[in-house]
């Protein structure tokens, strides 16, 4: 169902970062929104600012049961919600064995489970109104990976896998997904969202340690992104139609992402001899 005039967002995750300029972007537009954060203080000025355009909820997405509530509320609040955009989310820094049990699970439980949650939760809406749009924000590292980031890929490579599958079975509702995937941007995630372990000294003599060092000291890459460029650009998306399946941004992620695909497409034209062979024998090629 086509929008016209001033659509409505669910975002989480917008006490900082991405989440706020992009609430601050729409609000100043006209649009309204529900906006989600563990910290409702940070949105105190926003809220004074803008009246019943819009509704702030506390919200911890690893808290299932409050996210069903706070999706049902926004829906009854706003009467229609035209965009869901899963921002919420951090890094986590450390080699496998480094990382403790309590980490990995709440990396687990942030990026992966509560944006599928949050999706969950919203689709009986979506369906109901006729169509919508999810804004999943992934990040490059969603198609390529690099060491001491494993379980922040895993909740990257995971999500990617739940939409490819998932955009499937909307289509028949009108609501489409997008998958985000920026590069590494001029934002605060290596300070406030990123939890670190604690090195093993087993790594830090290796060639790890030193990229470690590199990433934590901001030399590793370049910070190419623009956050505001970044945001407008994810706005500017919810306009298409169709909706792109995925929205590579900044030129590190396309370079990046365009080498990564072309290796792993090589590789897999290398096997296909050893692909067919495996092909029970009345199969015909």
């Amino acid at each position: 169902m086509p929008v016209t005039g001033p659509r409505s967002w669910f975002i989480t995750g917008t006490s900082s970062g991405f989440g706020r300029r992009m609430t601050e972007l729409l609000l100043a537009r006209g649009d309204r929104v529900a906006a989600t954060a563990r910290r409702t203080a940070a949105l105190e000025d926003l809220a004074a600012a803008n009246g019943d355009r819009l509704h702030v909820y506390e919200l911890d997405v690893t808290d299932t049961p409050a996210v069903r509530r706070v999706v049902d509320a926004a829906f009854a609040a706003l009467g229609r919600i035209d965009v869901i955009v899963n921002n919420a989310g951090y890094g986590l820094f450390g080699a496998a064995e480094e990382l403790t049990d309590a980490q990995i699970d709440r990396q687990l439980a942030t990026n992966l489970v509560g944006s599928i949650q949050v999706t969950r939760a919203a689709l009986p809406h979506l369906r109901e109104q006729g169509g919508g749009r999810i804004i999943q924000i992934s990040s490059i590292g969603g198609q390529v990976a690099f060491p001491l980031l494993s379980l922040y890929h895993a909740t990257k490579w995971g999500i990617e896998g739940f939409f490819e599958s998932l955009s499937q079975e909307l289509a028949p509702f009108g609501i489409q997904t997008t998958l985000v995937e920026p590069g590494a941007g001029r934002t605060d995630f290596a300070s406030r969202s990123l939890d670190r372990a604690e090195p093993l000294p087993a790594y830090e003599t290796t060639a790890l340690g030193d990229f470690r060092r590199a990433l934590l000291s901001g030399t590793a890459m370049p910070l190419l992104g623009d956050p505001a460029k970044v945001v407008r650009a994810i706005v500017d998306s919810a306009d298409q139609a169709p909706a792109p399946r995925r929205l590579v941004l900044g030129s590190d992620a396309y370079e990046i992402g365009r080498t990564a695909l072309a290796q792993r497409l090589a590789e897999l034209e290398a096997q296909r001899e050893v692909a067919h062979s495996t092909d029970a024998d009345d199969v015909r090629h």
